[in-house]
Formats: structure tokens, sequence, C-alpha cells
């Protein structure tokens, strides 16, 4: 029995209707594609690594860290002004972060009690000196009694009693004229030390310098010691010299011969992390704490700055002197950003928002930083991204 394979065949006009049909397939595959190309542009963006970065420093082989230290700003002239006595506050001229010069007025005292001494004491110097011009007179009339009584004894008018009383009386006047200029010498000392009594109810800056605090106020009482409990200030201001600021640094003394005066110095302010300020040793101060084991080194600024300011926390580090030799240069950058990838040492180097592997040569360690004898230079940027899986060509972005 012959099969029709006639039948098998498709209408022309079946084909035609599903024609639309293709056409929404292919369109919905093209937004499919659309769709899974931006979820895996976005899935690539957000698999971006966030890290934080250092900047090398560079610096010569000649001068190279000896030893890091950490210490404070110190001011050499520091002083907490108070009064030469004990009184109550009448005003206070002064208030943090004011700078004052020397001899400019702080605060006054209640002087009403020295003014009145001083008053008693000019009254007193007046009556001395009105008592020497009393005395002149009658001295001066006595010469002349004797001067008359004289004559008259030469000519035996006057008995020799008479005589020896007019005597008396010009020897004693004279005597208490002498008494009467001592007391009138007497009373200006007296002038004096009232007047200087007065004058203490004045508090003036001892030098030029910056208020760092104010510790009275009008209406308290002030001491020069401590009296009267918690009752009575010893100080009125704490004056800071601005231009004697210089660090203190406790060195073990394990390594102070590696110290010596004038020996160059990096210091770094905790406040200024990036600021690296030039100093040099002063000294070195000639004893060891025998708690601490340590020895105490002086160091000054090559030049101050206004974000320089006393109690700061820093950070120095002792270089080596140059030599007249030519020496190599090399950096430090932080021990964190070095790694080991198959037994090379790498860091990796931030350049346009990619990261660069970078073998490197390593040298000694100093405190946190990590000498780089080859393949770092100072300035570029190193990665510190401890515990990250990173590659050559990576994007990434920084935290700052």
């Amino acid at each position: 029995m012959e099969q029709d394979l006639s039948a098998l065949r498709i209408d022309p006009s079946a084909r035609r209707k599903g024609g639309p049909n293709r056409k929404l397939v292919i369109i919905s595959i093209i937004v499919l594609f659309v769709i899974l190309a931006v979820l895996f542009i976005w899935q690539i963006r957000g698999r971006v690594a966030t890290v934080q970065v250092a900047t090398a420093r560079g610096v010569s082989a000649a001068g190279a860290a000896v030893l890091n230290a950490s210490g404070y700003v110190t001011p050499r002239r520091r002083a907490t002004v108070s009064a030469k006595i004990t009184g109550k506050i009448e005003e206070v001229l002064i208030e943090e972060g004011m700078a004052v010069e020397e001899g400019q007025v702080l605060a006054r005292l209640d002087d009403s009690d020295a003014m009145a001494t001083l008053r008693m004491a000019r009254a007193e110097h007046g009556v001395a000196k009105a008592r020497i011009e009393q005395l002149e007179v009658e001295l001066t009339n006595a010469r002349k009694t004797l001067t008359r009584i004289t004559e008259l004894h030469s000519k035996a008018h006057a008995s020799q009693e008479e005589l020896d009383n007019a005597e008396t009386a010009v020897a004693s006047l004279e005597a208490q004229l002498v008494h009467a200029r001592s007391q009138v010498e007497a009373a200006e000392r007296s002038v004096a030390v009232a007047r200087r009594s007065v004058e203490n109810c004045t508090v003036r800056a001892p030098f030029a310098g910056i208020v760092v605090s104010k510790d009275a106020q009008p209406g308290e009482m002030v001491s020069p010691v401590s009296a009267g409990g918690g009752y009575t200030r010893t100080g009125i201001a704490t004056i800071v010299d601005m231009n004697s600021l210089e660090i203190e640094v406790d060195v073990n003394e394990s390594y102070i011969a590696r110290v010596v005066p004038g020996q160059r110095i990096e210091a770094v302010l905790d406040a200024y992390p990036e600021w690296r300020i030039p100093s040099s040793v002063l000294t070195v101060i000639p004893t060891a704490d025998r708690q601490k084991a340590t020895v105490k080194v002086r160091i000054v600024f090559d030049e101050l700055d206004p974000r320089i300011l006393p109690d700061m926390g820093v950070k120095v580090t002792f270089l080596e002197e140059p030599s007249d030799e030519e020496t190599p240069t090399l950096s430090y950058i932080p021990s964190d950003a070095v790694r080991e990838e198959d037994g090379t040492t790498v860091v990796y180097v931030l350049k346009n928002g990619r990261l660069e592997r970078r073998a490197i040569r390593t040298g000694r360690i100093r405190g946190s930083d990590v000498e780089v004898l080859a393949g770092v230079r100072g300035g570029e940027r190193v990665v510190i991204a401890k515990g990250k899986t990173l590659r050559d060509g990576q994007r990434v972005v920084t935290r700052e």
C-alpha cells in the first residue's frame, strides 16, 4: 500500500503565519543578552577592590635612617604666671590663644590695702621732711645765740655756764638734724616698699609668647604659695614662648651611641603624618633614666612653623651623616606593602587606578618601614592590602 507523502508538506500559508513568532523570539534573545551583559558589567564593577595606599619615601643611602624614636614637642620657655603677693583678683585681661608681649599686663589684683599703706608711708615721709625744716630753723637760731654768747663771754659779760649751754644747744640740734635726715631716708624707703606693693598687684608677662592656659577668674584669691586649699589659685595663666619649641625624645641607652650633636633628623608630627620636618640634634642630656633605661635627647627644628604646637606627639628618624662618595638612592615603604609571591618579593604599585606588580630588592627594616634598594622610586604609591588577593592590571579604588 503506497503512502501519500504529499501529506507531509508544509502549507506555504501556514509558514507565513509563523513568521512573526520567529521575529519575537529573536528580539527576546537580544534583550536577554543585553540584560546579561549589563548584569555582568555590574558584577565586575562591584568586585573592584578597595585598597589603602602609602607613598614611598625616597632618600639617598647617605641619608639612611639609623634609629627611630618618639617624643613630644616641648617649649624651652614655659611659665605659669602668678602674683608675688596674696590677693583677690580684680580683673583678668587675657584669654587662651592670645599673643602677649614682654611686660604686658595680664591681670590686676585688689590694691586698696596697698594704696592705703602707700598713702600712710607718704604721709610719714612728709612729717619727717617737715621735722628737718623745723630743726634747721632752730639750729640757725641756736648758732646765732652761740655767736652772741661767745662775744659777751669774751668781754666778761656772760658766764661760762651760758656759753656751755649755748654750745650744747647747737650740738643737740645738729644731732637731731642728722637723726631727722635719717628718718626722712627711712620714710623714703618705706614709700618705695609701699609703691612696690602696689605694683605687685599688677601681674605682667615675663616674656613674649602665647597664652595657652587661663587658670583664674576675677573674684578668686591668688597666692604665690599653696594656701587656702582649693579656694586659692597659685597661677593666673600659662605662657609659652613659641620661638623656643623643640623636641624631647627618649632613646634607649643601647642605641645612644648612634646619636651625636648636630646629627640630621627627620621629624613627623602625629597630627601631620605626611609632613616631614628637617631638624637636628641639639644635645644629648648627660644622664640616664635607670627605670626606663633611656637617655633624653633634645632636638631643634631647622625652621619653626605655626602648625607646630606644644605637647604634640612626634616621631623622629635619626639619619646617617652624608659622605663624600656618591651613593645610590633608595626608598622606604611600609612593611605591610611587601608580599612574597612564588618566591619573589613584590609590591603592587598604583598607576592610573590599576595595579602594577613590581619585583623589589629590600634592605634593612626601620621600625614599621622597610628599606627598598631597587624596584620602587620615591613618590610612587604602593598598596597596603594584607590578606587581599591582588593581580597585575587589576582596577582598584583607594581608601583615604
